[in-house]
């Protein structure tokens, strides 16, 4: 990868998720009783969540974020972001039973929820799932989170579960299938995963019972093909899409490509030596793995000698180029399960009734954003409730970062006003305020 992003959020990408999930690594997290989320009287709340194996996550409401590693002495300190340099910020917890902490000497209280888990029967699977609601008996709205194209467990890793239910926002969560505690056969078809988060909404409608009040969805990166997909189907109340992509998954590769050229600052040349690469890589997916080596291993032979040819990353193209073709004609087939590699997202939003947000990294070389951008807003100008947030240097996952000596980005922190914006827009259906440095179009400008 070019960039060193959260674990949950490399195995969340998009085309190339199933093949980074399964090569990063999925040693099992120990349960940790400290994971929750921790109100302060001074300061925003912080979640803890599960990190690598060994080590916790933290994150603001704020945006701000790091990773705590256990010291000798019990406590724990941590780096910023994703960067591995320290912060200079010490953790202290204090026993399981006292749900409390104290976060850079500020003392905190873990957030209590109305937790119900929860297996639910979708055709040939079983999915594993969680409500997570505030405290209470009153109505609130609630988010169902589909995933990305990751192989964990969401329930385990989505922070979201309980970010949301800390600001009055009941949060489903569930395993796909084929992960976590779900059963079935894992896959990236868009139908079938549509279909299981609408079972999904079910599930949580019945759970929620007179509790329920607005109820929609949050897909992130794959999640951003499936959700506008299931809202289709059975309309809902909002619709939030991060870092997903209103092009087909074979376009994301070939953008990703093109992406990597300008943004290295080669010409028309290069571009199209570099298309000739895409494809190749196309051919390839289009046989399922099994054909077009040959073809690949020529460009290769040809222009890696060039000082661009390294610069070229795309969304999986970067696999094809460094797994043999033996490797890649059994493991593709199985972790590009179902992929539609044509699939064409315009249709669907443009019969979709239902108001969206779509959120989006300018600077995203994992899904390029401005041609997504650019059609949103065409919608948008045709009169779709679709508001577009684009948050300037920001990345896959919606990151800020900063960039290694060798070029490679590091991720720092979420921007400010992104947790707020998706709040906002899941209870009201609009945005009414600015949020960061986000450039904001569509239904409501700021």
């Amino acid at each position: 990868m070019p960039s060193k992003l959260p674990a949950e959020l490399l195995t969340a990408g998009l085309l190339l998720g199933a093949m980074q999930a399964a090569t990063a690594g999925n040693a099992a997290i120990e349960p940790n009783c400290h994971i929750g989320t921790y109100h302060f009287a001074q300061q925003p709340d912080i979640d803890i969540g599960p990190g690598e194996p060994g080590k916790l996550r933290w994150r603001r409401t704020d945006g701000t974020t790091g990773e705590l590693t256990r010291t000798p002495g019990g406590d724990w300190v941590s780096t910023r972001g994703w960067t591995g340099k320290p912060d200079g910020l010490h953790v202290t917890f204090a026993s399981c039973e006292s749900g409390t902490v104290r976060f850079d000497g500020s003392p905190g209280t873990r957030v209590a929820f109305d937790v119900t888990d929860t297996k639910f029967a979708v055709e040939d699977a079983v999915l594993a799932g969680r409500l997570v609601l505030p405290k209470g008996t009153g109505k609130v709205p609630i988010v169902i989170l589909i995933h990305g194209s990751e192989h964990d467990s969401a329930r385990e890793d989505y922070a979201l579960q309980r970010q949301f239910p800390a600001s009055g926002i009941g949060a489903f969560v569930y395993d796909k299938r084929g992960t976590g505690g779900s059963t079935g056969d894992y896959t990236q078809d868009y139908l079938v995963l549509a279909t299981d988060a609408i079972a999904a909404l079910h599930e949580a409608k019945r759970l929620a019972s007179a509790r329920a009040g607005r109820v929609g969805y949050q897909g992130g990166s794959q999640g951003g093909w499936v959700a506008p997909l299931a809202a289709l189907v059975e309309p809902v109340d909002f619709v939030v899409v991060c870092f997903g992509l209103a092009v087909s998954p074979l376009q994301e590769d070939r953008e990703a490509i093109a992406l990597d050229v300008t943004r290295h600052g080669y010409g028309p040349e290069v571009m199209a030596k570099a298309m000739e690469i895409a494809d190749a890589s196309a051919a390839i997916l289009n046989s399922n793995f099994q054909d077009g080596y040959d073809r690949l291993a020529a460009l290769r032979t040809r222009y890696q000698s060039e000082p661009w040819f390294h610069d070229i990353h795309g969304d999986v193209t970067w696999v094809l180029l460094a797994q043999s073709p033996e490797e890649l004609r059994v493991a593709g087939p199985k972790l590009f399960a179902g992929v539609p590699l044509h699939y064409d997202p315009m249709p669907v939003l443009r019969n979709l009734k239902v108001p969206q947000l779509w959120i989006l990294g300018e600077d995203d070389v994992d899904a390029p954003s401005a041609e997504t951008a650019r059609r949103l807003r065409a919608l948008t100008a045709a009169g779709h409730e679709i508001s577009v947030a684009v948050f300037p240097h920001a990345e896959h996952g919606i990151y800020e970062y900063e960039t290694a000596a060798d070029g490679t980005r590091l991720s720092t922190r979420q921007p400010d006003g992104y947790l707020r914006m998706m709040e906002d827009f899941i209870r009201h259906g609009s945005l009414e305020r600015a949020y960061g440095t986000a450039v904001i179009t569509g239904a409501t400008d700021h």
